[in-house]
């Protein structure tokens, strides 16, 4: 092959590959900062932050309007997490709701909230640590918690979160998700309160929500 030929394949496919790089440069989007509280970005087909936003809040405000969180004689409900399950095809992690419920709650000084009961055992396994260490001479036991100090719960959170898709005859698909809570009262197992929060999204039928 002759040597004019090599150089010019040499410089035109340098010259391609120098106006792909181009191209990819000036479509990258850069980051930006979002303020969660007013954020306009797209929209997706699968759930998002502005979604369990929304849940939390619908869920919060339902248990302020009823009676379930009156106590009577006044004073706090201590209140448990029990399991919240996600049931859709997306892989969530449930304290993105349940946290948010449990700050809101919190907020409306209603309601404490129990870390050292667990299903999976304290979420905070330190109150139980520190029990430890009584006895010990090495600390001041006037400050080590004293047996009998604990607050057993009075309720229990419980939940799913449930997606139901839908494909429709115009090439959509229709996305329907609900998230369900229940309030129990731990003394009797009854529930005090049940409430459900409906978010349904609508896109292209080749979208995928996971």
């Amino acid at each position: 092959m002759p040597h004019s030929f090599r150089g010019r394949m040499a410089r035109l496919f340098a010259v391609t590959a120098l106006v792909g790089l181009t191209a990819c440069v000036q479509t990258t989007t850069q980051t930006t900062m979002i303020d969660p509280r007013a954020d306009r970005s797209a929209i997706g087909a699968g759930l998002d932050m502005r979604d369990f936003e929304t849940a939390a809040s619908d869920t919060v405000q339902s248990m302020l309007s009823s009676p379930a969180l009156t106590k009577p004689g006044g004073g706090r409900y201590v209140l448990a997490v029990s399991r919240v399950t996600n049931d859709t095809m997306q892989r969530i992690d449930t304290d993105l709701l349940v946290k948010k419920v449990r700050v809101d709650l919190l907020n409306s000084g209603k309601v404490v909230v129990t870390t050292a009961v667990g299903l999976a055992g304290p979420e905070d396994p330190m109150a139980m640590k520190t029990r430890q260490l009584r006895g010990s001479g090495e600390f001041n036991q006037s400050h080590v918690a004293r047996k009998g100090q604990m607050i057993a719960p009075d309720l229990s959170l419980s939940g799913k979160i449930i997606q139901h898709d839908n494909r429709l005859g115009d090439g959509t698909q229709r996305i329907d998700y609900a998230f369900q809570l229940s309030l129990t009262d731990i003394n009797t197992g009854l529930a005090i309160w049940e409430g459900e929060t409906p978010i349904s999204k609508l896109s292209s039928s080749r979208t995928v929500s996971w």
